[in-house]
């Protein structure tokens, strides 16, 4: 297996590695110790941060709040080699439940690559809209992070990146490094959250420009591949990785 999955702590987390065996992930760096390897974390969900970490305020900055939700892990459905389906249930610091979450995931392995399929269903589990949004919606430009968010390792820093600049919208983004190509695709075009320096992060970031209000007992679905090969692949390579198909952000029951 070319990756290990942590449910425990605040929310659950992907170390990732090539077929030969090149870590590709940063776990808890002492920069950002809530950045996690590859996870799915949002920093505002209504009042709660899912991101980790200090919250942005308008006109106050960053604060520490009360405010750090969990995504706790329920069970699995089912778990192989290849994959699982796992049931998740997201709490507020105070103990309010505010989703309920089923997450898949699939893998596929190749020669010199594999790919990482992530597909998730979160429910609005109260009664009233539940607001997700970014510290960009919530006023610091060029940060609007929030999805499902990679981590790189201290020697990914610099690398180069590929398909989207930050805040732009593509179905695909490439950080390519001597050691190791992280392709991350979208089944349609979305926003990006990307940094190459003071450290590599990827995001695609739904979020970003503006919030998004999911009804009561709605369903938001988001659904991303991650390609992981060995070396640093050329832009020719990159573009002939397929995206996932379906998704879309909406649906209701």
């Amino acid at each position: 297996m070319n990756y290990t999955y942590v449910h425990s702590g605040q929310r659950p987390y992907f170390n990732l590695f090539t077929r030969n065996g090149v870590e590709v992930t940063g776990v808890r760096p002492p920069d950002h110790p809530w950045h996690t390897g590859l996870s799915l974390a949002i920093a505002h969900v209504g009042a709660a941060n899912f991101w980790g970490g200090p919250t942005f305020v308008r006109n106050q900055g960053y604060v520490q709040l009360p405010n750090n939700g969990t995504m706790r892990h329920d069970g699995f459905d089912h778990r192989t080699v290849e994959g699982f389906r796992e049931r998740l249930t997201w709490l507020t610091e105070p103990g309010e439940h505010v989703a309920s979450e089923i997450r898949t995931v699939e893998t596929s392995t190749n020669a010199d690559h594999w790919s990482l399929d992530f597909a998730t269903e979160i429910r609005n589990t109260t009664t009233t809209p539940l607001i997700f949004g970014s510290p960009t919606t919530n006023g610091r430009p060029d940060a609007g992070y929030g999805g499902l968010l990679w981590r790189g390792p201290a020697s990914f820093t610099g690398g180069r990146v590929l398909g989207a600049r930050m805040g732009e919208f593509s179905r695909w983004l490439a950080f390519v490094t001597p050691q190791a190509t992280l392709v991350f695709l979208a089944p349609t075009p979305t926003c990006w959250f990307v940094r190459s320096e003071p450290f590599a992060a990827v995001c695609p970031a739904p979020f970003f420009h503006e919030e998004v209000a999911l009804a009561a007992n709605a369903v938001l679905r988001l659904r991303y591949r991650v390609v992981i090969a060995d070396g640093a692949w050329d832009e020719h390579r990159i573009r002939a990785c397929r995206p996932p198909e379906g998704g879309g952000l909406f649906s209701r029951e």
